[in-house]
C-alpha cells in the first residue's frame, strides 16, 4: 500500500508541476472569450471568478464559478469580448487579482484584461539593451523616482514619475554623470502608497509588493488606466537605452506586504510561505514573513516574474533584495532562465537575511555561497563598512577617520572580494574567506537608499567637520569604490552632495527628507565634477576593471604604505591601456603621505581633490606624496 501510494503521490507531483508551466499564465483573451486559471488547493469549498466593469467600485457584472481541471489547477471561461474589463478570484479568503496579473486597476485590487502590445511605444519593437562586454563596465546609480525629480529645482515637468526620466534634462545629467545603469528602487506595484491620494504625499520606497508583475500606479500619470503605467514604464527604458543607459529592477520576491492580505496567501494558503517547526511564519526578512521559494511554484513564479519583466519591460537586469533568503537552487535556475534570454543581463543582490530562515543555511543564497552562484553578484559590506563605519552604529567611523586597522578590509573590496596573495583575511571586518570567484560577482559601493547616505554618516561619525573636510572624504570614499575591481554601484544624488537631514531610515519620510536638492549642483560644482571624470577615468582605462580574478592577481599589487593609506599598483597592463603603469594612493591621514613607488617618469591625473587625464603635473622619481584626505592617482 506505500509503494502505491507513494507512486500516487509521484503522479500527482508530476500532474502539479506540468501544470505549473502555464499556470501563471492566469488569464488568455480572445475576443470571442477570455479564459482564467488559478493555482488553488484541491480542497478550496468554492473558486469563484467575477468580472467587473471599473478598477474599483462598484458591482460585479458577473461571477462565474471556477472549476478544478487538474490538481490544484481551477479554470474557467468566459464568453464575449471582455477587453478593458477587470476581473477578481476569490477562493472564501477574500477577493484577489491572483499572483501573475500583468495589468490592474488603481492600487492593484482588481486584474485588468488590457492588450499588452497596444501599450508599445513607436519604435518598442526595434528598442535594443545597449551594449555590455562585462560586468565590470557597468557603473550603477540607485535610483528612487521620487527623490530623482520630485523637488521643484528639478526642473522636471513630471516630478516622481516614470517619465521624468524621458526628459532631456534628466538624460543628459546622467549622461553627464558617466553612468551606464540605473537601478530603479521597487517599481512594481506595492500597497503603502495609496494610488488615489496622491496628493498627500504618502512616501514609500516600495518594498511591501503587492502585484509582483505590474508597474506602481503611483508613478505613472494616470493610476487608474491599467495600460498607462505600463506605456510610460516603456517609455522610461526606451530613453534610457536611447541615451545607451541600463535599466536594472529593484526585486522583492523575499516577503510581501502582509500575509492575510497577500494575492499568495489568498489563492493558496501558506504555500508560499515558510514556517518554523512551531507554526509560525519565519520571518528572515523582517517584515513579519518570509516566502519559500524551495517550494516548486514559488520558484517557477519568481522564473516567469523574472522573464516577464525582460520580455515585456526590456530589463537589462535584476538586484534582489535579501537574496539570502532565497535558496540557492532558485537563483541558479533564474540565471539560468535569464542566460537564455540575454546572458549579458546583470544579476546581484544582498546577501544576508534579515534575521534566521526555516530553511537550512547553507543552502540559502548567502554572500558566503557566491561561489555557487556563477553569475550572480552580491554587495560587500566588507568595503563599505570599512571606509565610513558599521551599518548598526551611525556615530562609528572608520577608515576615512583614521581608525586603525581597517586597510585589510579596503584592499579586499580593491581586488573585488577574490583570493588574492597580498590579502590577509584574519585582518578583513567580516569574512575570513574570500567569497568571489571573480571580481564582477562584487558590488563596491560606500552607500545607497537603506541606511544613511555618505554625508549624513560624515557628520555623524566625526563631530565638527567641516563644510570642505567632509566633500574631500566624500570624494576619497567614491574614489576608492571607482577603482575598485568590483562593479561600482552609488546613490542616487551623491554627485550633487545630497543629504537626507540625518535620518538613518528614510523608507517612509517625506520629500522634504528623501528629495535630491538640484540646487547643490551650483552650490558644489567640484563634487559632480570630480565624480564625473572619476567614473570616466574608469570607463576610459580597462585596468580599472579587469574583470578577472586571474588577471587581477597578475596585474594588481599593492604598496606598502603607512596607517591610515591604502596604495597599489595596476602594472604591466600595456597593450590593452595606454597607460602601462597605474598607481591609485587613498590617503585618510589629515597629513601628508610619502609612499615608495617604481623609479619612472610619471604623470598625476589627480590629485587635492581635482581629476584631469591630460595631466595635472609630471614628475620623475621614486616616491609619490599624496596630499591629506585625498587620493592620488599617477601613471607612467
Amino acid at each position: 500500500m506505500n509503494i502505491i501510494k507513494s507512486f500516487i503521490l509521484t503522479l500527482l507531483a508530476m500532474t502539479a508541476t506540468t501544470a505549473s508551466a502555464q499556470q501563471f499564465q492566469e488569464m488568455k483573451y480572445t475576443p470571442q472569450s477570455t479564459t482564467f486559471r488559478l493555482f488553488a488547493p484541491n480542497d478550496a469549498k468554492a473558486v469563484k471568478l467575477r468580472i467587473y466593469d471599473k478598477g474599483q467600485g462598484g458591482k460585479a457584472l458577473k461571477t462565474v464559478k471556477m472549476t478544478r481541471t487538474a490538481n490544484e489547477q481551477w479554470t474557467a471561461t468566459v464568453k464575449g469580448d471582455l477587453m478593458g474589463r477587470f476581473y477578481t478570484f476569490d477562493i472564501g479568503r477574500g477577493e484577489t487579482p491572483g499572483v501573475f496579473a500583468k495589468a490592474v486597476g488603481v492600487n492593484g485590487q482588481r486584474g485588468a484584461i488590457v492588450d499588452l502590445q497596444a501599450t508599445n511605444p513607436e519604435g518598442w519593437e526595434a528598442d535594443k539593451r545597449p551594449v555590455v562586454k562585462s560586468p565590470a563596465d557597468l557603473v550603477i546609480y540607485e535610483m528612487h523616482h521620487r527623490d530623482f525629480s520630485i523637488d521643484a529645482s528639478s526642473g522636471l515637468q513630471y516630478k516622481g514619475k516614470y517619465l521624468a526620466l524621458t526628459e532631456p534634462k534628466a538624460i543628459n545629467h546622467l549622461k553627464k554623470l558617466g553612468v551606464n545603469a540605473i537601478h530603479i528602487l521597487p517599481s512594481y506595484d506595492y500597497g503603502s502608497v495609496d494610488e488615489t491620494q496622491l496628493d498627500k504625499n504618502k512616501y514609500n520606497w516600495g518594498y511591501d509588493p503587492v502585484n509582483y508583475n505590474v508597474p506602481e500606479g503611483g508613478y505613472s500619470t494616470n493610476p487608474y488606466d491599467p495600460t498607462c503605467r505600463v506605456r510610460e514604464f516603456k517609455q522610461m527604458v526606451q530613453a534610457l537605452h536611447k541615451a545607451g543607459i541600463r535599466v536594472i529592477l529593484d526585486v522583492v520576491y523575499n516577503h510581501t506586504y502582509d500575509i492575510d492580505h497577500s494575492n499568495f496567501q489568498r489563492t493558496y494558503p501558506d504555500y508560499y510561505y515558510r514556517k518554523n517547526a512551531d507554526g509560525t511564519y519565519s520571518n528572515g526578512s523582517g517584515c513579519g514573513n518570509e516566502t519559500a521559494s524551495d517550494q516548486p511554484m514559488m520558484r517557477q513564479f519568481m522564473i516567469e516574474s523574472v522573464e516577464h519583466w525582460i520580455n515585456e519591460y526590456h530589463i537589462d537586469g535584476l538586484r534582489f533584495d535579501l537574496m539570502g533568503i532565497h535558496d540557492i537552487e532558485t537563483m541558479n535556475q533564474i540565471r539560468k532562465a535569464v542566460d537564455d534570454i540575454d546572458p549579458t543581463i546583470f544579476i546581484y543582490g544582498e546577501g544576508w537575511s534579515a534575521g534566521g530562515c526555516a530553511y537550512p543555511y547553507e543552502k540559502l543564497g548567502m554572500k558566503a555561497h557566491i561561489p555557487q552562484m556563477p553569475g550572480i553578484a552580491a554587495f560587500s559590506d566588507e568595503i563599505r563598512d570599512a571606509l565610513r563605519g558599521p551599518f548598526d552604529n551611525d556615530k562609528k567611523p572608520a577608515f576615512l577617520a583614521c581608525v586603525p586597522d581597517c586597510e585589510e578590509s579596503v584592499k579586499f573590496g580593491i581586488v573585488g572580494a577574490i583570493r588574492h596573495p597580498q590579502i590577509d583575511m584574519q585582518k578583513v571586518n567580516y569574512s575570513k574567506q574570500p567569497w568571489a570567484v571573480e571580481p564582477t560577482q562584487m558590488i563596491s559601493y560606500v552607500s545607497c537608499h537603506d541606511d544613511m547616505c555618505l554625508t549624513d554618516r560624515l557628520r555623524a561619525s566625526i563631530p565638527g567637520i567641516t563644510t570642505d573636510e567632509l566633500i574631500r572624504l566624500d570624494l576619497l570614499a567614491q574614489t576608492a569604490v571607482f577603482t575598485s575591481q568590483g562593479v561600482p554601484f552609488m546613490l542616487c544624488g551623491e554627485e550633487m552632495l545630497r543629504d537626507k537631514k540625518g535620518v538613518h531610515n528614510s523608507f517612509e519620510s517625506p520629500d522634504d527628507i528623501n528629495h535630491l536638492d538640484w540646487a547643490n549642483l551650483d552650490r558644489y560644482p567640484q563634487v559632480f565634477d570630480y565624480y564625473s571624470r572619476l567614473i570616466a577615468l574608469r570607463q576610459h582605462h580597462p585596468a580599472f576593471r579587469l574583470g578577472s580574478a586571474d588577471l587581477v592577481r597578475k596585474h594588481l599589487e599593492f604598496l606598502d604604505a603607512p596607517k591610515n593609506v591604502v596604495a597599489f599598483r595596476l602594472k604591466n597592463y600595456a597593450g590593452r591601456d595606454d597607460w602601462r603603469d597605474i598607481i591609485v594612493i587613498l590617503n585618510a591621514n589629515k597629513e601628508e603621505a610619502c609612499i615608495d613607488i617604481p623609479q619612472a617618469d610619471y604623470t598625476v591625473v589627480c590629485e587635492k581633490g581635482v581629476i584631469n587625464e591630460r595631466g595635472i603635473r609630471q614628475f620623475n622619481g621614486h616616491q609619490a606624496i599624496a596630499a591629506p584626505q585625498s587620493a592620488l592617482i599617477l601613471h607612467d
